[in-house]
């Protein structure tokens, strides 16, 4: 695919004509690769084991390159004004990425071979195109082109100007070898004019946060706690075994068409459902901090999208596997859906939930929450205490999914303006052993192999952390609440007798509510 530069009489480029095309060409190709995999695919589950790591390898890739490009296009969607800096760029390695994969398909269809053949063809023949770039090569030189394009489309400051022109000429290069007509030349001064370029200098600036065992979680100054949510592994999938239906109600526009969003977007979380059809992006306006959710839904060829501030927003488990999502309509003076969001796992509709309630119930923009959404339907509590969590009062409380049946800790503010507020939750593993809960003192319990997940900036889970096994500790502030909670929990009276070892413990607990 070849995309053709729009230039106004004084030579700008119109992001706002670019957009369409740019982002519907990124599209068309994710579903060409998409589409490449697959077959290749059923190529490679058709030819002896021993093709199968250079055939897997390529598979990969390939599945990557899908990805970047729909991110790419979402991401150009929400970073509007930057669209003119990334086009020239893109239109280096688009239309040579078409080619390889219209190539790759050829060799795939010619019917003359057998599969054996056509993989051996396709493979040397264009690992020959250019010299010391295999077949599985390339696919990883047009991701980390890709890559580079996403880091100068939110200006990020791990940006280097150098790799990418140093991968552009390597891809001129194949472009050539190829006979495919050079592009336009690359117009720097969008990027030397651009305002990002003094934060590009700067070194990012973070600090690390110790978590159980050796792991360590960095945490960069300017990052935002959602950013964080869905990096930690989970300890356990409890899938749902029934599946809802994703869909976006809207009003939705066409990809390209949105009015442009405010300079400094930040870009907090991506999820996606039913194999990438639809994705919710949850952003940040650095303006007024304001959070915000995009959903980008695709129809047929076409993809669609529509952006609602998460205070214009509500949300609720309609079904075992959905969470509904809904928006006032001051047209029709009713509530009215807005997304329908089916889950895999408990554990992910979990995070997304109290992600999307943090973010609301803290926005600078949200009038009131009803008293429903604090709590997640299908949802039973087992447990409720007061805590004192890292200086402030909790309420620390045991939810056991009725569908599931998994169980979580769930932390949340105790009082004040953000009362039942969500600060962090933990899945616990199934099966855990007897030594994951030690009664350390009257009022004090210490738990191994807890991973919480964190809602709030200013929460330090590190804090809590005890022994060399950094156990998690909870205070309570009543002795019998701690005593409640090991019974929950205890198999026999001796169940709690592990092994942790002491250290001195002031049993004095007091704090602030946050």
């Amino acid at each position: 695919m070849d995309l053709r530069r729009i230039r106004t009489p004084m030579g700008m480029v119109v992001a706002q004509q670019l957009s369409p095309q740019l982002l519907n060409g990124c599209f068309l190709e994710a579903d060409r690769a998409d589409l490449v995999g697959f077959n290749l695919q059923g190529l490679r589950n058709a030819l002896p084991e021993q093709f199968h790591p250079h055939l897997n390898a390529m598979i990969e890739e390939i599945y990557n390159t899908s990805r970047l490009l729909r991110d790419l296009a979402e991401q150009a969607q929400i970073h509007l004004s930057q669209l003119p800096a990334v086009f020239d760029y893109l239109n280096v390695v688009l239309p040579c990425l078409c080619k390889t994969l219209r190539d790759i398909m050829t060799f795939y269809e010619d019917k003359k071979l057998n599969k054996e053949h056509r993989w051996r063809t396709m493979y040397h023949k264009m690992g020959n195109e250019l010299p010391g770039t295999s077949l599985p090569a390339r696919f990883i030189m047009y991701n980390q082109f890709l890559r580079l394009l996403q880091e100068l489309l939110t200006r990020s400051p791990n940006f280097d100007l150098n790799a990418m022109e140093s991968l552009r000429i390597r891809i001129l290069q194949l472009r050539e070898a190829r006979q495919i007509p050079p592009p336009d030349p690359i117009r720097t001064d969008h990027i030397r004019r651009d305002e990002a370029l003094e934060f590009w200098n700067q070194e990012p600036v973070g600090f690390s946060i110790p978590l159980a065992g050796n792991m360590v979680f960095k945490l960069e100054q300017n990052s935002h706690w959602a950013e964080a949510i869905f990096t930690q592994p989970l300890p356990s999938r409890r899938e749902f075994k029934t599946q809802g239906c994703s869909d976006a109600f809207g009003p939705l526009q066409q990809l390209g068409h949105l009015p442009p969003l405010s300079p400094g977007v930040k870009i907090l979380v991506k999820r996606s459902f039913d194999s990438d059809r639809i994705s919710v992006i949850f952003i940040l306006q650095q303006r007024n901090q304001a959070p915000a959710l995009m959903i980008r839904s695709k129809v047929g060829p076409q993809n669609w999208v529509s952006v609602l501030g998460v205070h214009e927003l509500s949300i609720r488990r309609e079904s075992e596997s959905v969470l509904h999502l809904s928006r006032w309509s001051r047209e029709e003076q009713r509530v009215k859906p807005w997304a329908n969001l089916s889950f895999l796992t408990w554990e992910e509709m979990v995070l997304f939930y109290c992600t999307f309630l943090c973010l609301r119930v803290r926005s600078r923009l949200t009038l009131n929450v009803s008293p429903s959404e604090f709590h997640l339907k299908k949802e039973k509590r087992l447990f409720q205490a007061q805590i004192i969590d890292d200086g402030y009062k909790h309420v620390l409380m045991v939810f056991e999914d009725i569908v599931t049946g998994g169980c979580r800790l769930h932390a949340a503010t105790w009082e004040g303006k953000l009362r039942a507020c969500p600060v962090w939750t933990a899945f616990i593993p199934p099966n855990m052993s007897s030594s994951w809960l030690l009664r350390k003192t009257k009022r004090r319990i210490w738990l191994r192999d807890i991973q919480p997940y964190v809602f709030w900036e200013q929460y330090r889970p590190m804090h809590q952390r005890k022994g060399r096994f950094g156990a998690y500790e909870l205070a309570f502030v009543h002795s019998e609440a701690a005593t409640r909670f090991q019974e929950l929990f205890a198999t026999s009276p001796d169940a709690s007798a592990a092994s942790i070892p002491d250290s001195p413990v002031n049993d004095d607990v007091a704090g602030p509510s946050n």
